[in-house]
C-alpha cells in the first residue's frame, strides 16, 4: 500500500484536452467562419471559450496543472508551423494579408494554392499538416498563440503548462518542400531552429510559465544513431539555456528504447513518459538506466487512446514502483486526451451495464486524480473507488456481451485456404477484362459522394420520428437516382450508389453487426472540422442479416455500367473503432473479416461484379516500431482476404488507402492480393506511384488526381499532368483514374466540376496513348 508520507507531492495533469465542445461548437464556428456567416472574431470568442470551459472543468475535477497551448483551429502541427515561422512559399502572401485566413489556406488550400500534405498522426486517426522544408527555410518565431492561452489561464487563477510539438519530432515529421531534393533531410535544419525555441522559451517564462512540455513521440519509432545524436545535442542546448522554464520532455505511443537513455541523461528538469500498452516496457526501460534521480517524472498510467475503465489497482502499482525511480512523480494519461470523446455519461442509450465501463475523457480525468490521491494519501483515501473500479471491470469480465461460443467457433474453424483467391492474379484480371468491358485508364470513384444538408436531416427527422421507414428511404431512392443519373452523364466508367444511407463508413456497419457499440456523442477529431464518431466493439462479431446489398442492388438496377458495392475492411473497422483490450486484435479481425466475407458472398450472388474494400487504416495501425510490424501484418493481410477470397475469378476485387505514408507497407498492400487499388496521391505528387512501380507491384492501381481534402477545383490539365506522371510508373492497362478519397465531405458544385475535369483528363490522355 502506498503511503502518504511516499508520495506526498502527487499530483494530476493530462498534456490535452479534446477542443470540439460538448456541442462542437468549434466545428460549427470554424465552418461558419468559411461559408461568411460570422466573423473572425465571432471565431477567436468561441474559441476562447471553450478553452476557458476545459480548464475549467480540468480544475474542477481536481487537476493541478492544465495544459495550455494544445488547442487549435485545425492542427497543432500547423501551428508549430506558424510558431516557427516556416510559412511555405506560396502561402506567405496569404498569411502576410489576414493571419487566419492564410492559416486556413494552408489547411484547405483555395483554388489557386494547394494546401500542405496531410497524413496520420503516427498510428493513429488524428490526420496533421506535414510541414515542408528545405535547405532554404528560415525560421523565425512566433509564439503569439502560446503566450496568449497561457496568459488566459494564468488569469483565471490556474497552474498552467504549455504544451509544444518538440523540435526533434517537428522536424522528424517534416518533409523536402516542393522543388526541393528528395533526399533532402530537414533533420539537418536542428541547429537552425534550437534558437526559435530558445526564444519561444524565454517569452513563455516571462508570461509566466514555470514548466513547458515538450513532445517528442518520434522518438518512440525506431531511430538511427543520427536522430538519437540530434535528440541529444537538442535538449543538451535547450537545457543549457538560462532564460527559459522548466522542461518536460513528453513521449507516448510506444516505448522508448534506446532514446530513453538519451532523454534521461539530458539536463532537463523532467520527463513524461506512457506507461500503457506496448509502452510499459518504458518501467524496465527506466530501471535499466538508474531511474530519473533529481527528476519529474509524469507517469501515463490511464490510456489517453482507449475508452475502457482503467484497472485503479494495477496502475496503482506501477505507480508504486516508479516511486523509487524519480525524485517526484505526477500522474496522467498516456497521451492527450484529443484521441477519445469527452464524457461517457452523455451516451443516454447505452445499456447501464455497458457503460459503467467506459471511460471518455472526463472519466479519465477522473481516474487521473483519483490515482494521484492514492499515490499521495494512500489507498484508504480511494476506497470507494478502488471498489467501484473493481465491481466494474468483474462485471465485463463475466457479461456474455463479450463472448459468443458460435463466433469462436467458425473463427477457429478458419484454414489457410479460406484466405486465398481461387486463381491467381494474370487469370483473375483476363476473366475481369472480359466480364466488365471497361476501357483504358477507366474512371470511377472512391465510393461516397456529398453528404448534404438534405440527407443529414433525412437521418435527424427519422430519428426524431419526424418521418417514417418509408418516407426515409423514399428519399435515400431519389438520392441514389440522382448519383447514378450524374455519374453516366458525366462519363463515369464504374460506378458508385454514392452512400447516402449511410453516417459513418464505420459506424454504418457497426450498427448492423452484433457485438459492436455506436455512441452519440462520441466525437473525436479526424482532422480539422471532420469529426467521427467511433463505435465500440464490446464483444465477438456476428453479423444479423446482409448490410449493403438492398441499396446496391437498386443502384445497379437502375444502369447497365458495373456498380461497385462498398464495404469496410476488417483492419479499419478496429482501427476506427475503440477495440476490446481483452483479446488480441488479430482474433477480433477474424471475426470481421468472417462477417465480410458473407457480405461479400451476398453481393456478388445478387449480381455484383465490382467489390470494394476499403482498408484506409492498414498504415496507421502499423505498430511504430519495426519489430512488431510482422506479427501485425500478418493477421491484417489475411483478414483482408479470408473477407474477400471466397469469390469468382471474374468478380473484381477493389480497396482503397488514404493519407498515409504508403512506402512503409507496399509488401502488405501486395499481399493484399486485390485486384484493384486506389489510393491518395494528389497532394504526394504521385509519391505513391512511384513507389508502387519499385516494389514490382503486379496487379492495377489508381493513385488520386484530385485531392477532395480541399475545397479547390483542380483543372483537367491538372489531372491529365498526374495522370501522366503516374504513368511514367505504372503501365497504361494497369491504371485507374480516380480521387483521392471519398466525396462525403465535398459540395454538389464542386464535385460535378473536379469530376467532369477528371473524366476529361482521363479521355485526353486516352487519346495521347492512342496516337488520335
Amino acid at each position: 500500500m502506498t503511503t502518504k508520507s511516499a508520495a506526498a507531492a502527487a499530483r494530476a495533469t493530462v498534456y490535452g484536452h479534446p477542443r470540439q465542445g460538448r456541442g462542437r461548437e468549434l466545428k460549427k464556428a470554424i465552418e461558419g467562419y468559411w461559408k461568411g456567416r460570422i466573423t473572425a472574431d465571432a471565431l477567436r470568442a468561441t474559441a476562447a471559450e471553450l478553452r476557458r470551459t476545459h480548464w475549467r472543468q480540468l480544475a474542477g475535477a481536481g487537476v493541478h496543472e492544465v495544459p495550455t497551448g494544445d488547442f487549435s483551429y485545425y492542427d497543432h502541427v500547423l501551428d508549430t508551423t506558424v510558431m516557427v515561422g516556416a510559412i511555405p512559399a506560396r502561402h506567405r502572401e496569404a498569411v502576410a494579408a489576414d493571419a487566419l485566413d492564410g492559416y486556413f489556406a494552408m489547411a484547405r488550400g483555395t483554388q489557386d494554392v494547394a494546401p500542405l500534405e496531410m497524413t496520420k498522426w503516427f498510428d493513429t486517426n488524428y490526420h496533421y499538416l506535414v510541414p515542408e522544408l528545405g535547405p532554404d527555410t528560415v525560421f523565425t518565431a512566433d509564439s503569439a498563440k502560446q503566450v496568449a492561452e497561457l496568459e488566459e489561464a494564468l488569469a483565471l487563477g490556474l497552474t498552467a503548462r504549455p504544451v509544444l510539438v518538440g523540435p526533434v519530432t517537428y522536424l522528424l515529421l517534416a518533409k523536402p518542400a516542393p522543388g526541393v531534393a528528395a533526399d533532402f533531410d530537414p533533420l539537418t535544419l536542428l541547429d537552425r531552429l534550437l534558437p526559435v525555441y530558445a526564444e519561444v522559451l524565454a517569452d513563455l517564462r516571462a508570461a509566466g510559465a514555470a514548466w513547458v512540455q515538450l513532445d517528442e513521440p518520434a522518438l518512440v519509432q525506431d531511430r538511427t544513431p543520427a536522430d538519437l545524436n540530434a535528440a541529444a545535442r537538442a535538449y543538451r542546448d535547450l537545457g543549457a539555456l538560462t532564460d527559459r522554464p522548466k522542461l518536460l520532455v513528453a513521449s507516448y505511443f510506444d516505448r522508448l528504447g534506446d532514446a530513453l537513455p538519451v532523454l534521461a541523461k539530458a539536463p532537463v528538469e523532467g520527463l513524461a513518459l506512457d506507461f500503457t500498452g506496448p509502452a510499459a516496457a518504458n518501467l524496465d526501460g527506466l530501471a535499466a538506466v538508474g531511474g530519473l534521480p533529481g527528476k519529474r517524472l509524469l507517469a501515463g498510467v490511464v490510456d489517453g487512446r482507449n475508452i475502457w475503465v482503467n484497472d485503479l489497482e494495477k496502475s496503482l502499482t506501477t505507480l508504486g514502483t516508479l516511486l523509487g525511480l524519480a525524485d517526484r512523480v505526477d500522474v496522467s494519461a498516456s497521451c492527450s486526451l484529443l484521441h477519445v470523446p469527452l464524457d461517457a455519461t452523455a451516451e443516454k442509450d447505452v445499456d447501464p451495464q455497458i457503460l459503467r465501463w467506459l471511460s471518455f475523457a472526463k472519466q479519465k480525468t477522473a481516474e487521473i486524480t483519483t490515482l494521484a490521491r492514492g499515490l499521495s494519501q494512500g489507498t484508504d483515501a480511494i476506497a470507494g473507488e478502488l471498489a467501484a473500479n473493481r465491481a466494474a471491470l468483474a462485471s465485463r469480465a463475466a457479461s456474455p456481451i463479450t463472448r459468443n461460443p458460435a463466433v469462436r467457433a467458425r473463427a477457429e474453424a478458419v484454414t489457410g485456404a479460406d484466405s486465398r483467391r481461387s486463381r491467381p492474379y494474370a487469370e483473375r484480371a483476363a476473366a475481369q477484362r472480359a466480364h466488365l468491358g471497361l476501357p483504358l485508364l477507366p474512371t470511377t470513384t472512391i465510393g461516397s459522394f456529398p453528404q448534404t444538408g438534405e440527407l443529414r436531416a433525412a437521418r435527424a427527422d427519422l430519428r426524431a420520428g419526424r418521418i417514417d421507414t418509408a418516407g426515409y428511404e423514399e428519399r435515400i431512392r431519389a438520392e441514389i437516382q440522382e448519383v447514378v443519373s450524374y455519374q453516366e452523364k458525366a462519363g463515369v466508367d464504374v460506378l458508385v450508389h454514392g452512400e447516402p444511407e449511410r453516417n459513418d463508413m464505420v459506424q454504418y456497419f457497426a450498427e448492423q453487426l452484433d457485438g459492436y457499440l455506436a455512441t452519440r456523442h462520441g466525437w473525436v477529431q479526424s482532422y480539422g472540422t471532420r469529426y467521427v464518431r467511433p463505435p465500440i466493439l464490446a464483444g465477438d462479431i456476428a453479423r444479423p442479416e446482409p448490410m449493403t446489398v438492398r441499396w446496391t442492388s437498386y443502384a445497379q438496377s437502375l444502369t447497365s455500367k458495373p456498380v461497385k458495392g462498398m464495404l469496410t475492411g476488417p483492419v479499419t473497422m478496429l482501427a476506427w473503432s475503440f477495440v476490446r483490450d481483452d483479446q488480441p486484435l488479430g482474433e477480433t479481425a477474424r471475426q470481421v473479416a468472417l462477417a465480410l466475407r458473407d457480405e461479400v458472398a451476398d453481393l456478388e450472388a445478387a449480381g455484383t461484379s465490382v467489390i470494394q474494400v476499403d482498408e484506409p487504416a492498414l498504415r496507421e495501425t502499423l505498430p511504430l516500431r519495426a519489430a512488431d510490424r510482422p506479427a501485425y501484418l500478418d493477421w491484417a493481410t489475411e483478414a483482408f482476404r479470408l473477407a474477400t477470397g471466397g469469390v469468382r475469378p471474374d468478380t473484381q476485387i477493389h480497396t482503397h488507402m488514404c493519407y498515409a505514408e504508403f512506402g512503409d507497407v507496399v509488401q502488405a498492400i501486395d499481399d493484399l492480393d486485390a485486384d484493384v487499388i486506389s489510393l491518395e496521391a494528389a497532394r504526394s505528387h504521385m509519391q505513391v506511384a512511384r513507389e508502387l512501380a519499385a516494389h514490382g507491384y503486379p496487379r492495377e492501381a489508381g493513385p488520386g488526381v484530385w485531392d477532395i481534402h480541399s475545397p479547390r477545383v483542380p483543372s483537367a490539365e491538372e489531372a491529365a499532368d498526374l495522370l501522366r506522371t503516374g504513368l511514367e510508373a505504372i503501365p497504361a492497362e494497369r491504371l485507374w483514374v480516380n480521387p483521392d478519397c471519398g466525396l462525403k465531405t465535398r459540395g454538389w458544385p464542386e464535385t460535378r466540376a473536379s469530376l467532369e475535369n477528371l473524366v476529361a483528363a482521363a479521355r485526353t490522355v486516352r487519346e495521347e496513348l492512342s496516337g488520335a
